[in-house]
């Protein structure tokens, strides 16, 4: 089995193609948010350095979210569009999950933290198990001091991966004794790769069933009802 995946919830982009022996290709580029103008030359670029053709492709993972809007967005919509046009399943993973199985094997609890700006942050806990991760809390978003609570009411080991976690280490690491992990942004070598062990166990999806994250609104949308409060 050979997955595609494509990672575009942050600034920069991910191509990467993998299979049951190893990552075959990859390359990430930042592009300040061009996500739009970067993902098929990507794509053509793992291909070609893969000596694949897309047709050899058997799924496309793709990161759902939460993330950056735009990014995401069109990384789902190019990810469906080849997945429609290869008539191929989806391997959709949130950016939290993608996160989490960065992070090497341990018996701590993993805590995915995406900086969501305006001193928010979103997280999730993971477990690894043999079946893969295990969700342990659902994607939420929130304070630091939200996410603290939680880790404490949990009171267990724990670490902290993602650029949440490295922006807030201190404070995270001061309320509740937990460690930082390497992983900052999600990957599309570890996108693709996990995908791979999912699509193996059959646990695809078509591509209509695959939609974004939003664990809160857009800022557009939040700043026109900001408007319209006050209007």
């Amino acid at each position: 089995m050979i997955v595609l995946g494509i990672e575009s919830a942050t600034e920069s982009v991910g191509v990467a193609l993998a299979a049951s022996d190893g990552v075959l290709a990859n390359v990430e580029v930042a592009r300040g948010r061009r996500h739009a103008e970067s993902i098929v030359p990507c794509v053509q670029f793992v291909c070609e350095r893969a000596d694949l053709e897309l047709s050899e492709v058997g799924a496309i993972a793709v990161d759902i979210g939460p993330g950056l809007f735009t990014g995401m967005r069109v990384g789902i919509a190019t990810a469906k569009s080849l997945a429609m046009a290869l008539n191929i399943p989806m391997v959709p993973m949130t950016s939290l999950e993608v996160l989490a199985a960065a992070e090497a094997m341990t018996d701590d609890i993993i805590v995915p933290v995406v900086d969501a700006r305006k001193s928010e942050v979103f997280w999730a806990m993971y477990r690894r198990t043999n079946q893969g991760l295990e969700l342990l809390h659902q994607p939420t978003v929130g304070s630091v001091d939200d996410l603290v609570s939680d880790l404490i009411a949990r009171d267990q080991s724990s670490v902290c991966v993602g650029d949440g976690a490295h922006r807030y280490g201190d404070d995270i690491t001061a309320g509740f004794s937990c460690s930082i992990g390497a992983a900052v942004h999600p990957s599309a070598s570890v996108l693709a790769s996990e995908a791979v062990l999912r699509a193996i166990r059959n646990e695809t999806v078509a591509e209509q069933m695959v939609e974004p994250v939003y664990l809160r609104q857009p800022d557009a949308q939040i700043n026109w009802s900001t408007r319209e409060v006050r209007s």
